[in-house]
């Protein structure tokens, strides 16, 4: 064998199987193409679309504010729209010359092409220079970490410019996008709505439900629906796209309903889809579902046992960070080290404009499930960092089971969402995780002493049960 572990794909999952299994002493390789090294979420995905995020935030604030404004709000049209893109180049030029040098530091030889399956332990890699040239490596355990691609609904005429899915976002000409389109109102339909609301343009959501984001807790996304209104984004739940007309100024959706959104840009966000299809994976005795996905048990071991496939293309949750301990799990249990298992409370972070974090069960389960519990909110309009932060649009609401005191969910609309979750999701497998935040002494000013007013909240509802 040429390889103790070869891992298809560089991103999350990919990396952090490539260094774990490098830690144990393993000759370990890792194959992508060359413009893609960190994979999806470096180049189209979770980094770049962040980097977008906090520009967009940073301009808000310094136009709020007397302070410069590091984006230049002042500036028009092109040269602004320049500074938004060189900022997100910037941030993934950063971000990749970091893979590649963990890569180096450990030892893992990174190998250029596309991959596909000679067999279960045999890899065929095209591309591999500027004149095609191509190698087989071989291996004795291998890592599918090959990420997802958007689903793309047929019939539709893509243009990455009037017709666009998630991965086109980032090359758009945001000042020309004055009138937007989104169809899917899931985690990245609702992420880039909010972007472009605030970037001033005026959004049209169109979403198959009757809901925002259905599950998350309902107080959650009654707030974010008000809270993107109040940036005039339009909403056409249980609404059916059965036509997009591509013009030369606008394109035209069509709805089940016979209404009909002319808009500047249409974006499908409807899904996304395993780019497993180059894999030739019949070769390796494994297939896929119709969503390019691979089967996998709670070690990420695929039907073949010395095959294993983590992140995106593992199916659900597809976040970056479970993505990363599904490739530690998975190369500590190809090399039989022993292993952890991934924890059942995960945090779940929406980057929308204001985020959303949510980790346990939401009142709607908990009803369901007749399990007893109490709320205690804090709602950030009364939260004096809060109002430093000119960020008074938020909340964070906490669920108490009234017999044990433990948390039992932990759900956050508003600045910082993402980061305050934590604390909650530290306390969720504690004793009495209710009378650690009433008694604890949280700094102040700061948007975590929601913590202890929703504590003192929920406790006050306890007493009213007695």
């Amino acid at each position: 064998m040429d390889l103790d572990l070869l891992v298809i794909g560089s991103g999350p999952g990919g990396q952090r199987a490539a260094i774990q299994a490098a830690k144990l002493g393993k000759r370990v390789g890792v194959v992508e193409r060359r413009d893609r090294i960190g994979g999806v979420s470096i180049h189209s995905g979770t980094i770049p679309s962040k980097s977008l995020r906090q520009s967009i935030l940073e301009a808000m604030a310094a136009r709020g504010s007397d302070l410069a404004d590091p984006l230049h709000p002042e500036r028009e049209g092109t040269a602004r729209v320049h500074l938004l893109h060189d900022r997100v180049a910037h941030v993934v030029a950063n971000e990749t010359a970091v893979v590649r040098e963990q890569f180096r530091r450990n030892g893992v030889g990174l190998l250029i092409g596309s991959a596909a399956f000679e067999d279960a332990n045999t890899v065929h890699i095209t591309g591999c220079d500027e004149d095609g040239g191509e190698m087989h490596v071989s291996a004795e355990k291998i890592v599918i970490a090959v990420g997802t691609n958007p689903a793309r609904p047929k019939g539709v005429d893509f243009d990455d410019r009037r017709v666009i899915d998630s991965d086109g976002v980032l090359g758009l000409d945001y000042a020309a996008c004055k009138r937007m389109t989104i169809v899917g109102g899931g985690v990245i339909g609702i992420e880039y709505t909010s972007m472009f609301a605030a970037m001033g343009a005026r959004v049209t959501l169109v979403d198959a439900r009757d809901r925002l984001l259905p599950f998350v807790d309902r107080d959650i996304g009654v707030s974010l629906r008000f809270l993107l209104r109040k940036r005039n984004v339009a909403f056409r739940f249980n609404e059916e796209v059965i036509g997009v007309e591509r013009r030369d100024d606008c394109v035209v959706c069509r709805l089940k309903s016979g209404k009909e959104i002319v808009s500047d840009t249409l974006m499908y966000a409807t899904g996304r889809q395993g780019a497993t299809e180059g894999l030739a994976l019949g070769n390796a005795g494994l297939d896929c579902d119709k969503r390019g996905r691979v089967e996998v048990d709670e070690e990420y071991r695929t039907s073949v046992p010395h095959i294993f496939a983590v992140g995106d293309v593992a199916g659900p949750p597809g976040l970056a960070a479970t993505g990363m301990e599904q490739g530690r799990i998975a190369a500590l249990a190809a090399f039989g080290e022993p292993v952890y298992h991934m924890p059942e409370l995960v945090p779940i972070g929406i980057y929308s404009i204001p985020e959303i974090s949510y980790v346990g069960r939401t009142e709607e389960e908990l009803t369901e499930a007749a399990i007893p519990y109490v709320a205690g909110i804090a709602w950030w309009r009364e939260l004096a960092k809060a109002m430093m932060l000119r960020e008074d649009d938020g909340l964070l609401k906490i669920l108490v089971s009234p017999e044990d005191r433990r948390l039992l969910g932990v759900h956050v609309i508003g600045a910082q969402a993402t980061d305050l979750v934590h604390i909650g999701q530290a306390l969720m497998d504690r004793e009495a995780g209710l009378d650690f935040l009433v008694s604890a002494v949280f700094n102040y000013p700061t948007l975590a002493e929601a913590y202890k007013v929703a504590g003192l909240d929920a406790l006050n509802r306890i007493r009213d049960l007695s």
